[in-house]
């Protein structure tokens, strides 16, 4: 039998996904008795507290000691609500510690969210791939440079490792393994009982771009100021390196380091954000709010849409608009 473990950190933890991912999994691990097999799971709730009072007192969680478990097969972090990251990880040292004690002892480690945080202290990530919130992703990145991450994709694999997006996301996350422990078919029968899209994929669609300014390199500043102030017309960005009298290539180098974008990108990035926000408005029509953005043409409007939001612009529409109208 697979030893679970849902870890409490030492800090504000987000409630939502200790619960959810302990009810799926024991629902899953009942369901999968009930069709004649043996226990798959023991699903324990642990960590280095007695108890943590969540949302001002109003709940309260008492984890088994985790300094008594020795051994699991899968460990799950979850979503932290508190984002002073450099206090959650002082505060965790020796979960930190344990966690990478469990995955050198043959243990697979998922990280829900900004969970992710305590996964890559580690060192398990280095060089790998990782997915988290997009709303922490400029702390994440902060912290930890030498994880690839990938805020568009829901699920990130590594071997034996896998981390998730944002909120409620968690639950694909939890299907993703009730699928890999149990079957496809128990994975299904619990996307129905909780009524989970199991084909979701991506996070792309629910992504804000986050306009990073605090990065210190003034340079870099008054270049993103004048690309949002000039979206609509067409930028040379050798023009602009040489107003703000540096090489075009140590300009391209400097704005990927300081945004993570190269300049055409976050040209592309700031026009789909004006563009997503007259969309959900749901006032113009495709085309208007393609030419407010400065495109002219339609397909190459589509295709950079569709590559940062996962979505056609239609699609995009009718998902999120006020009038939720293909108009």
């Amino acid at each position: 039998m697979k030893q679970v473990i849902i870890l409490v950190p030492s800090t504000y933890v987000n409630l939502s996904s200790v619960a959810g991912c302990y009810e799926i999994l024991t629902r899953a691990n009942a369901y999968w008795q009930r069709l004649g097999n043996k226990s798959m799971m023991n699903v324990q709730v642990a960590g280095f507290e007695p108890e943590l009072q969540l949302e001002h007192g109003l709940f309260s969680i008492h984890p088994a000691p985790l300094q008594q478990i020795k051994k699991a097969d899968l460990v799950i972090i979850p979503s932290i609500a508190n984002e002073n990251f450099d206090n959650l990880l002082a505060d965790n040292k020796a979960m930190i510690n344990w966690i990478r004690d469990q995955y050198k002892n043959g243990a697979e480690i998922a990280s829900i969210c900004s969970g992710a945080f305590l996964l890559a202290a580690t060192g398990l990530l280095d060089g790998k791939t990782c997915s988290t919130h997009w709303n922490v992703a400029s702390d994440f990145r902060r912290l930890f440079p030498n994880i690839d991450l990938h805020i568009d994709k829901l699920i990130a694999e590594e071997p034996g490792i896998y981390s998730n997006g944002g909120a409620f996301s968690f639950l694909n996350l939890v299907l993703f393994l009730v699928e890999k422990y149990f079957n496809r078919q128990t994975a299904i029968f619990c996307s129905k009982i909780f009524q989970i899209d199991i084909e979701r994929t991506s996070q792309s669609p629910f992504l804000i771009f986050q306009i990073q300014k605090n990065h210190g390199d003034d340079v870099v500043t008054q270049a993103q100021t004048f690309i949002e102030e000039n979206m609509t017309e067409r930028i040379s960005f050798e023009a602009l390196a040489s107003r703000l009298a540096v090489s075009r290539r140590n300009f391209d180098r400097r704005f990927i380091k300081a945004t993570g974008n190269t300049p055409v990108e976050y040209l592309q990035r700031v026009k789909v954000e004006v563009a997503k926000r007259e969309l959900e408005n749901g006032r113009k029509t495709v085309f208007e709010v393609m030419s407010e953005v400065g495109y002219s043409d339609d397909k190459a409007f589509r295709e950079v849409f569709k590559r940062i939001t996962g979505l056609s612009p239609l699609d995009y529409k009718a998902k999120f608009s006020k009038e939720g109208k293909l108009v």
